[in-house]
Order: structure tokens, then C-alpha cells, then sequence
């Protein structure tokens, strides 16, 4: 029996029965309202309205940071990454098939009105990554050998005890360490190794690709390479990303405005698409409503703001205050969703394949739209799908051992053990079809945000406090 068939029957039942709990949904037309989707979208808004719009007024002081206009603050302060090491590390594990493949899919379910609603909660967004970031910085801890530890399983623990909820603040943090190492092993490893080496069997002839059936061997590659790069932590992650995510964002924004450039008398339509059929949509989609909600879950499920992932990566920041890390995290969901994935939807409502009438969706939806024009593009975005994963899988492997070292203590030998296990995984996922494990684990990623969010309301307060003490001290 092959070994797809063997996971997928021990993992099917479980896996099912921990999706639909997670991902609950209610009926809408043809629309599903997710429960996770509600949740981190009403902590979204929240945090908006909460921090008088942060996401707007703290944008200029984000760009500040990150070209380094304020370097010389931060030069003696304790940590491991600069502000825009750790900005790459964790927008290399958002940046990805979301902005590729989720695009294609909302605008292909909800029409182009869709996108105005993905930039809407992007927007949104970055209010909410910004409560996470400040406050795994804040609450880091600093080990014997001098790596940092943060994230939200120690501003849940810490936190909260501070606060008088000590069992509550050890149950979240722990709740929430176990779904990210699950999420990471699934999610974020095996889904983008899997999907990686789809893609370049796509764009090298599916069956008859010389790579077909050498799904081990793609994979043994890219567990080597991982562990290569892992094994200096989140340095060597961070000298990696820093580099793969400018390079690859930047080619594939390129190749976006060139085709919007190249059919530039289309550019007005596919403005007033965007923005008439994000209220008068295409019937049979469950209305405005409909719309509204395809637009919002993709862009969720791509920035991941409120997950609590990418604080894990933002506590190693260089810095002696947490908000600056804040201010910074800012600009990852405005990257992530408002840049790449518009430009993603402008090339997609231009080439005018989203209508259903080929049959495809997802990845090959856009391969086909950006093809339209650049006839080699597929080859481009099989080189940006396999950079995307590998970038996403590096990153993804310091979230998951960071929770583990949480669970189990840190020393050397946890740490390297997980970095073991979580490589065979990788070849794992390559070599197989591993669907009721990715529904458990996207499940796990998602079930993350839970405990996340409740802790990010505990502590509002207290960051509110902080924050209005930065803005007198530097703004």
C-alpha cells in the first residue's frame, strides 16, 4: 500500500472531525461564513478602531524603521535579527501560494468585487499584527546561550499571570505551542514541499516531466538545503530571506505591472470592476454578502495577522522597545495583501479567464492569466512558487521549534531533534498525497488564533499604555 493511502486512512477520520470544528461555517448563499475568519476579522476591526487606526497614522514611522532612518537606537540593544531581517523572515512565511493560488480562487468565487474587500481587511489587518508583534517582543525571554525566545506562548503565560489569570495565561500558551508545531509539520512544511514539486511538474509537462514520479528525491534536495540553512537559526534564517523575499516579490511584482502596463487600456475597467461589483455582484454568489466574505477569507488565510505566528519571528528583533517591532509588523500585511495580492487580482480581472469558462482555478488560473502575455511566465512562477515554499518552510520550522522548546524545555538536543523530524517531513510531503493531513494541520495553523486573540484582548490595555508613551517619546 503506497504510503499516501496509509496516512490518509489512519489521519481521515480525525482529521475531519478537527477541520470542521476549527473551520465551522454557516451557510450563505453559495458563500460559507468561517468561524476563524469572524474572529480574526471582529480582532481586526477592533484593534483598529481601538488604536485610533494605527494602520494608517504609524504607516510613515513603519517606513521609517524599516529603511533604517532610526539605526542608530537600536545598535546596542539585545537580540538577534534586525527590524528588517525579522520583517522578511515572517513575511516569508505569508507570502506564498495565499497571494498566488487564493487570489485566483476569491476572484474566480466572488468576481473582481472581491478584491476591494481583501484590501479592506488587509487593511484591518495590520492593526492586529501590530498588537502581536509589540507584544511578543515585549514579553521575550532571553536564554542561557543568548538566542531569544518569544512569541505568543510567553505574552499568554506571562502576560496573563501578571494579570492575575496564571492557569488561564499556561493553558492558552500551551494550547496555542501544540497547534503550531502541528500547523508547522503540515502547513508549513509538507503543503508547500507538496505543492512546490506540483509545480514544477506542471510547468515541465505533468506526466510526461522527467521529474515525475521523483517526488523523494525532490524532496531529500529540499530537506537538505533546509537543514543547512536551519541549523544556524534564526540568523541564517533571516540572511536567507532577506534576500529570497526582495528577489522573488520583486520579480513577480515586476511581471505583474508589466502586463498591466502592456494592456494599460484595460486598467480602468479593471478598476471600476473592482470596485462596482464589490456591491453589485454577479448573481448567484450569495450577494454583496457573498462577495464581502470570499474577499475577507482569502485575505486572512493570507496575511495571517492574529495567527500568532509571526510574533515568534518579530521577538528576536534588535531592539530595546517592543513597539518599535510594532510599527514595523505594519508593513508586512500591507506587502502581503494590499500590494501583491492586487496586483495578483488586476492581472487576473485583465486577462479575463477568471469567468469559469476554462475550467481551472487556483495556481493555474494565474499561470494562465500572467501567460496570456508572457508566454515563458509559468517558469517564472514555478521558480517563485519553489523560492515561496522554501522561504516558507525555513521560517515555518524556527515557529515550530520554538513552541516544541516551549512544551519540552530548551536545550540543544530538543532543538535538534525537531529540526530532524521536521526535515523528513519535508520529503514526506513531497512524496505524497497528504490531503486529511493538510486539512488537520491548516486546521492547527488556524486553530492558533484562538488563544492568540484572547490574549491580545487581556493585554489591549496595557499596549494602548505603551503605546502612548512611544508616540510621546518619538512621534
Amino acid at each position: 500500500m503506497r504510503l499516501d493511502h496509509i496516512i490518509n486512512e489512519k489521519f481521515e477520520p480525525i482529521s475531519e472531525l478537527i477541520s470542521n470544528i476549527i473551520f465551522y461555517s454557516i451557510q450563505y448563499g453559495e458563500a460559507q461564513i468561517r468561524l476563524v475568519v469572524v474572529w480574526l476579522f471582529l480582532a481586526a476591526l477592533f484593534f483598529s478602531f481601538y488604536l485610533k487606526f494605527v494602520n494608517i497614522w504609524g504607516f510613515k514611522h513603519s517606513l521609517d524603521l524599516i529603511f533604517g532612518k532610526f539605526k542608530s537606537r537600536f545598535d546596542k540593544a539585545k537580540g538577534e535579527v534586525t527590524h528588517f531581517q525579522a520583517l522578511t523572515a515572517a513575511l516569508s512565511g505569508t507570502v506564498g501560494l495565499g497571494n498566488i493560488a487564493g487570489v485566483a480562487v476569491a476572484v474566480s468565487l466572488g468576481g473582481p468585487g472581491a478584491t476591494l474587500w481583501m484590501i479592506f481587511a488587509g487593511f484591518l489587518a495590520m492593526a492586529a499584527k501590530f498588537v502581536e508583534c509589540s507584544l511578543g517582543l515585549k514579553y521575550r525571554i532571553f536564554n542561557k546561550d543568548g538566542s531569544v525566545s518569544g512569541g505568543p506562548m510567553y505574552y499568554l503565560s506571562k502576560g496573563l499571570s501578571n494579570k492575575g489569570y496564571v492557569t488561564l495565561g499556561k493553558i492558552l500558551a500551551i494550547s496555542f505551542a501544540i497547534c503550531t508545531v502541528f500547523g508547522s509539520f503540515g502547513g508549513g512544511n509538507m503543503f508547500q514541499s507538496n505543492q512546490a514539486f506540483k509545480q514544477l511538474l506542471t510547468a515541465t509537462g505533468g506526466e510526461t516531466s522527467i521529474f515525475y514520479g521523483y517526488g523523494w528525491l525532490f524532496g531529500s534536495i529540499l530537506a537538505i538545503i533546509v537543514g543547512i540553512v536551519i541549523i544556524g537559526g534564526i540568523r541564517g534564517i533571516a540572511r536567507v530571506t532577506e534576500k529570497v523575499v526582495p528577489f522573488m516579490g520583486g520579480i513577480y511584482c515586476l511581471a505583474a505591472l508589466v502586463i498591466i502596463l502592456i494592456n494599460y487600456q484595460m486598467l480602468p475597467y479593471a478598476i471600476n470592476s473592482i470596485f462596482t461589483k464589490a456591491f453589485t455582484p454577479e448573481a448567484g454568489l450569495g450577494g454583496v454578502l457573498g462577495v464581502l466574505i470570499v474577499g475577507f477569507q482569502r485575505a486572512t488565510f493570507s496575511n495571517e495577522a492574529g495567527i500568532g505566528s509571526a510574533p515568534i519571528a518579530y521577538s528576536a528583533v534588535k531592539s530595546n522597545d517592543h513597539m518599535s517591532v510594532g510599527f514595523v509588523s505594519l508593513f508586512e500585511p500591507f506587502f502581503d495583501t494590499i500590494i501583491i495580492c492586487t496586483m495578483t487580482a488586476l492581472v487576473i480581472i485583465i486577462s479575463g479567464v477568471y469567468d469559469g469558462s476554462s475550467g481551472i482555478s487556483g495556481v493555474e488560473l494565474t499561470s494562465q492569466a500572467f501567460k496570456k502575455d508572457i508566454s515563458w511566465f509559468p517558469y517564472i512562477l514555478s521558480l517563485a512558487v519553489i523560492l515561496f515554499a522554501f522561504s516558507t518552510i525555513i521560517t515555518w520550522s524556527y515557529y515550530g521549534m520554538k513552541a516544541w522548546t516551549y512544551i519540552v524545555g530548551n536545550s540543544i538536543f530538543a532543538e535538534n531533534f525537531y529540526k530532524i523530524i521536521f526535515c523528513i517531513f519535508i520529503i514526506v510531503g513531497a512524496a505524497s498525497e497528504l490531503d486529511s493531513v493538510i486539512h488537520f494541520s491548516d486546521a492547527m495553523i488556524f486553530a492558533m488564533a484562538f488563544p492568540n486573540v484572547i490574549g491580545m484582548y487581556f493585554l489591549a490595555s496595557e499596549l494602548r499604555y505603551d503605546l502612548n508613551i512611544y508616540k510621546k517619546k518619538f512621534l
